[in-house]
């Protein structure tokens, strides 16, 4: 290929489109300069020739090999089905190459003229025809019959217009002359024109219908045909055709027909705009960058009237035809009356085919403009259409139905005077912010505001909103109650379904809001955490809707006695929270007097008695209270609160306790003692002592109670009073009470198996002996396992949990005297269901209380109170054992009163198993008598056996 050839088969350049326009531009200097070439001659008569023959057919070559190219491997996408069209350019191009080639053999090499008709005419001839075809091809095509029909019609009268004005003007006479020189001459010298005539009318008529797809390229072969048909024209007029030479300023036409339409499957791609590209990774830091496509222009009314009108214009230059025969006073011809016919046939025949479309296309645009108001009548949505000014120029007729008012009321109403004011400004910025983005990347935007309904009242309404000739359309549905549900929704999720009050996500977010905002400086801002006293007991005795009345009632209390601007909240079960904002006061004395009075007072108000059911219903307020302090933050302080509560309740309950830093540092010893509890059983950390129970007037040793000693891994030595609260806080108790009660029964049996037959006795609580983990038959398995006889375990049976069934224990209780275990009543005179205990379960000992004997000797009351117990276990004839001996003068009281047992240190504290033993070889302890009495270490005197204590704090 030449240079131009390969410039122009060039794939277009990637880049800023700077080399893209290189290919037009040596387009342009090349047919300038083959134009000056010809305008000046060339220099010589020769170069003439050369350049109009071989000149013409080397253009043409380009171009045929250009198509070629292109359809062969260029097109792609949408473009492939085009190739057939490119395929039959490149033929007809070559055709005109080797038309020229032959013109000028004959003119150039041989230097003759060329014979009429001769091979180039044949080459010539074949030039259009594939043309007319790939044209067609281009073309966008018909879906109906009716389509082809009009096609075909638009050609006929495009051509048959334009035959009738040549024949009227010049193919008349040229035919006439034509007849002297032979049938073969006059037939090849009609057939130019009219195969011209057929190429214009395809170009003409093809115009209007090509392809959306590559229109640059579609247009440029187009222009490029065009050009082409324009300078056979003027060469097959009798004016030019006489004087014409080969290398003349005509040739120039044919030489830029030939390369635009090389060009055109190329260069005209490469001038479209390519679609932005994204770069694969962006710049760290760097903002993504929003390419805006450029909106495609919409089809020009222009080109669609002249679409329409070409028929019309066509019948208009045929008629013109006709008239200048007329008005030249020539005999009309019979070629132009047949034509002229045929052109107004095919005009009336288009216009009955265009009528037929025209009805149709009106009955169908009825049903669609009734389908349409169908659809808009009877839609359930607002649909309203606002002028640019804001005025609304539609409204449906579904504004009735939701609004309350009529449509045609609204019709001409300003849209901004139906938006609740307060959602105005914030409408119209969005509006603004909606008109002002391109349609293409936000074809529609969404809004939400406040209607006026004809009653008054304001509607919560969702508007779509779409553009609409510079105005606005908005597609409008009442969400009124979706608005109340969501509102309702938002409402139960913040605040507690009982009472109403703010649930603790609200009281804690109201707490943050408190701490963090213009009052984030203000100590005398306090939380107060509340805990209702002896609710559970409501519950367990009345019922949980008497409860659920009592919660309702103290939430009201709660609320009304809180100033304005303070928080109640109801956290769950029966705590109760107040969020008591401060007022600025600095002096610390000041601020916890006042939220201490108000404490007291919320204390007070929830303490009076409730009427439920027509009865008085009592229960008490333990309330902390906790202040903010700076850095504080809001879960933070309402831990404080909640250990201020939690002393209030453990300091005797109804009471209120403000919050000192001690109290984090006691929890943070009792987790630490929690933890270590955890490992102290399989570490090996606890052990067993056991302290004597002896006859008051024998002395004898009756029994041994176990009890179990922690001394932790670093030497510490923990009291019974610290590690059993935290193990029945934990889910540890009840493994410890299994390992006591195992320890117990196995050094019971070694000790039986040395000859000492002392019962022991182990301390159980009524919940542990039914607890699923100390499953049913467990005991006795025990027992038989080391071959312990009838009588060797003692159970003492704590107090009983009022939750803990007497019937099942009862069963229990008795299954275990079966096996041969005694039962004693631990704590008697202490807990509210020892009458019970007594009269139901099958008892053996009671065991007195420790607080009871301690002040047996100092309280004629105590003293009468525990002399009644213990009638009331000799009358039962139950035996009796007193805890916490501790002095002689107790001794003497007890045994004067009837009790027959006592534990203590007025004998012996807890012993390790080596002195335990001892002190069994021995037998007895001394018992105040008739004999001079020893007493402990630190008091009158010694204790006979008091060296065998071992030196560990009493339980």
């Amino acid at each position: 290929m030449s240079a131009p050839g390969a410039i122009l088969a060039r794939p277009p350049l990637s880049g800023d489109g700077g080399p893209c326009m290189v290919s037009p531009l040596v387009l342009a200097v090349i047919c300038a300069g083959y134009a000056t070439g010809a305008f000046l001659g060339w220099g010589s008569p020769e170069l003439a020739q050369i350049m109009g023959d071989f000149g013409l057919s080397f253009a043409a070559l380009i171009a045929a090999v250009s198509c070629l190219r292109y359809a062969r491997g260029g097109a792609t996408g949408s473009e492939s089905s085009f190739r057939p069209a490119w395929l039959l350019f490149s033929f007809s191009s070559a055709m005109a190459a080797c038309g020229n080639g032959v013109w000028g053999w004959y003119e150039v090499v041989l230097r003759r003229q060329v014979p009429t008709p001769s091979a180039a005419d044949f080459f010539f001839l074949c030039f259009a025809p594939p043309a007319i075809v790939g044209l067609l091809v281009l073309a966008k095509r018909p879906v109906t019959r009716a389509g082809w029909v009009c096609l075909a019609l638009d050609s006929w009268l495009i051509g048959g217009s334009l035959l009738t004005l040549s024949w009227s003007l010049a193919l008349a006479r040229t035919a006439r002359e034509g007849e002297g020189e032979g049938v073969a001459h006059a037939t090849l010298t009609l057939a130019y024109p009219l195969l011209d005539i057929v190429l214009v009318s395809m170009v003409l008529a093809l115009h209007f219908r090509r392809s959306s797809a590559n229109r640059s390229a579609v247009n440029t072969a187009i222009a490029a045909l065009a050009l082409t048909v324009l300078c056979d024209a003027l060469f097959t007029s009798p004016l030019l055709r006489e004087h014409y030479r080969s290398g003349q300023l005509l040739d120039a036409g044919w030489f830029a027909g030939s390369l635009l339409l090389a060009y055109a499957p190329w260069g005209a791609r490469s001038l479209a705009p390519a679609p932005p590209r994204r770069p694969a990774v962006a710049p760290r830091g760097a903002r993504p960058s929003t390419v805006r496509p450029r909106p495609q222009p919409a089809t020009r009314p222009l080109a669609s009237s002249l679409a329409a009108l070409t028929p019309y214009l066509a019948a208009a230059v045929c008629t013109l035809g006709i008239l200048y025969n007329v008005i030249e006073g020539h005999r009309v011809d019979r070629m132009v009356v047949f034509t002229g016919c045929t052109v107004v046939l095919a005009l009336v025949v288009r216009q009955g085919i265009m009528l037929l479309d025209n009805i149709a296309l009106t009955h169908e645009l009825a049903q669609k403009e009734n389908h349409f108001r169908s659809l808009v009548q009877g839609s359930s949505d607002v649909i309203m259409i606002a002028a640019p000014t804001g005025m609304l120029r539609y409204v449906s007729p579904a504004a009735a139905g939701v609004y309350g008012r009529d449509a045609e009321e609204l019709v001409g109403s300003e849209l901004a005077s139906l938006i609740h004011p307060e959602d105005l400004g914030r409408v119209v910025h969005e509006l603004r912010r909606f008109l002002a983005a391109p349609p293409a990347e936000e074809p529609t935007t969404r809004i939400e505001c406040r209607f006026k309904s004809g009653t008054g009242e304001w509607l919560n309404v969702e508007s779509t909103v779409n553009r609409h000739q510079g105005g606005l359309i908005l597609n409008s549905r009442d969400v009124t109650e979706r608005v109340r549900l969501q509102a309702q929704l938002e409402h139960n999720a913040e605040h507690d379904p009982l009472t109403d009050l703010p649930n603790r996500a609200l009281f804690t977010k109201r707490v943050r809001k408190a701490l963090g905002g213009r009052r984030s400086s203000d100590p005398g801002t306090a939380v107060l955490f509340i805990d209702l006293d002896g609710f559970k007991q409501v519950n367990d005795t009345i019922g949980h809707q008497a409860g659920d009345e009592l919660l309702i009632q103290a939430a009201r209390r709660l609320q009304e006695s809180v100033r304005a601007g303070d928080t109640a909240a109801r956290l769950g079960g029966d705590e109760f929270a107040a969020l008591i904002l401060g007022d600025g006061t600095r002096d610390p004395a000041a601020r916890e007097y006042q939220v201490r009075e108000i404490a007291d007072r919320l204390r007070l108000t929830l303490s009076q008695p409730y009427q439920i059911d027509g009865n008085d219903v009592r229960v008490a307020a333990s309330i902390g209270v906790a202040f903010a302090e700076p850095g504080i933050g809001a879960g933070e302080l309402l831990r404080n609160a909640d250990l201020a509560m939690y002393r209030a309740k453990k300091g005797g309950k109804n009471r209120v306790e403000l919050y000192a830093p001690q109290m984090q540092a006691e929890v943070v010893r009792t987790t630490e003692l929690a933890a270590r509890l955890r490992t102290a059983l399989n570490e090996g950390e606890f052990a067993v002592l056991h302290q004597p129970v002896v006859d008051l007037v024998t002395g004898e040793v009756f029994a041994v109670a176990a009890q179990a000693r922690w001394r932790s891994a670093q030497g510490i030595l923990f009291t019974p009073a610290e590690f059993l609260r935290v193990a029945d806080e934990s889910e540890r108790a009840a493994e410890l009470g299994r390992w006591l009660l195992e320890e117990a029964v196995e050094l019971a049996a070694e000790r039986m198996r040395a000859g000492h037959t002392t019962p022991v006795s182990v301390r159980l609580s009524a919940r542990r002996l039914l607890d699923k983990s100390f499953p049913l038959g467990s005991v006795e398995a025990l027992l038989a396992r080391h071959g312990l006889p009838s009588g060797a375990l003692i159970i003492e049976l704590a107090d009983s949990d009022p939750r803990i069934s007497f019937d099942e224990l009862e069963r229990r209780l008795v299954s275990l005297r079966r096996a041969g275990v005694r039962i004693a009543l631990d704590g008697f005179g202490s807990g509210y269901a020892a009458i019970n205990a007594l009269r139901r379960l099958p008892i053996d000992l009671l065991k007195l209380d420790r607080g009871l004997v301690e002040g047996v000797v100092e309280s004629a009351r105590l003293h009468k109170i525990t002399a009644g117990l213990l009638r009331i276990a000799c009358d039962l004839g139950m035996q009796s054992l007193a805890d916490g001996v501790d002095v002689p003068e107790q001794v003497l009281a007890l045994r004067a009163m009837g009790c027959t047992h006592g534990q203590g240190m007025a004998f012996s504290g807890p012993l390790d198993e080596f002195r335990l033993r001892r002190a069994l070889r021995r037998g007895e302890y001394p018992v105040p008598g008739g004999v001079a009495l020893p007493v402990l270490s630190g008091r009158s005197g010694p204790l006979l056996g008091s060296h065998d204590e071992t030196p560990v704090p009493p339980t």
